[in-house]
């Protein structure tokens, strides 16, 4: 039975064995997911479908972002046996298609590039034909950290950009809209299919999130994600509104007109959501 936020929002609420399934592998292996640790509307679906987001890198994180749950503070020591584990649940899962994301760990020197690559390598050595999505930081703009992560060759790498430029220093003041392009940028003129991913109703006008699309778009990114933003807590930045069907739909024809090759427009649409579908129409329409 689905909880309703409004007409245009309705969350499922966890069960049935495949989510249990799931929490087992996760709990087993003792690692996080996205899906808890940012209180994803989308987790029972997924998880009912036998997907999940692993979160590497523990799960605090060294940001305080407004809109995200995620704990912040000082992260533990580095764990370094976590890209086994992850490995072994994607091999438990017989998983075909995996989404890695991390926190940020900006008081490391690679801010744990290294630990991304190390991820890949382990989960293709125990299920090789798993394709392997990576939704990175942005490193503090470190090339050769965004470098490391390269040659692991994920199929597909994935930074948000978030919000639109003038949201920034409100929302996330530890990071930068030049960065992040950049990111992006230099990941897709390196051959790689590129993600990012931009949360509505924080505060922004539909003009400028008409020009986000366009200047993600110019940086050769292939798929993107628009879903809405809502506040995790009253600490949070509020939700300053909730966008209509309609106008979900009119960014997504943008888009899609712009000539991005997978365009996911939605309420509850999320980076990690629907994730190996984006994937398969981007490669079909590359």
């Amino acid at each position: 039975m689905p909880t309703v936020l409004s007409p245009d929002i309705k969350i499922t609420l966890p069960g049935g064995d495949a989510y249990r399934d799931v929490l087992r592998v996760v709990d087993d292996h003792r690692l996080h997911t996205v899906c808890q640790s940012a209180r994803c509307p989308n987790m029972a679906a997924c998880w009912g479908e036998r997907t999940a987001t692993f979160m590497i890198l523990g799960n605090i994180c060294t940001r305080a972002c407004r809109f995200c749950s995620v704990q912040h503070g000082k992260p533990p020591e580095l764990d370094l046996a976590e890209p086994d584990r992850v490995a072994e649940a994607v091999r438990d899962l017989q998983l075909d298609y995996a989404v890695i994301t991390s926190v940020n760990r900006d008081e490391l020197p690679d801010g744990g590039a290294s630990l991304f690559a190390e991820t890949v390598r382990c989960i293709r050595a125990l299920r090789s034909a798993c394709r392997i999505e990576l939704l990175i930081p942005d490193f503090c703009g470190a090339r050769e950290a965004l470098d490391v992560v390269l040659r692991s060759r994920p199929d597909v790498l994935n930074h948000n950009v978030e919000t639109v430029p003038r949201l920034y220093r409100s929302i996330q003041p530890w990071s930068s809209w030049e960065t992040s392009l950049e990111v992006l940028r230099r990941s897709s003129e390196q051959g790689f299919v590129t993600k990012s991913g931009i949360i509505v109703g924080l505060g922004e006008t539909r003009e400028e999130v008409l020009v986000a699309i366009r200047a993600v778009q110019e940086t050769g990114c292939s798929i993107l994600t628009i879903g809405q933003y809502l506040s995790p807590t009253p600490r949070h930045a509020p939700m300053h509104r909730v966008v209509s069907q309609n106008e979900f739909l009119e960014y997504e024809i943008f888009a899609r007109n712009l000539g991005f090759a997978a365009v996911l427009s939605g309420a509850l649409v999320r980076s990690s959501y629907r994730a190996k579908w984006a994937y398969e129409a981007a490669c079909k329409n590359l």
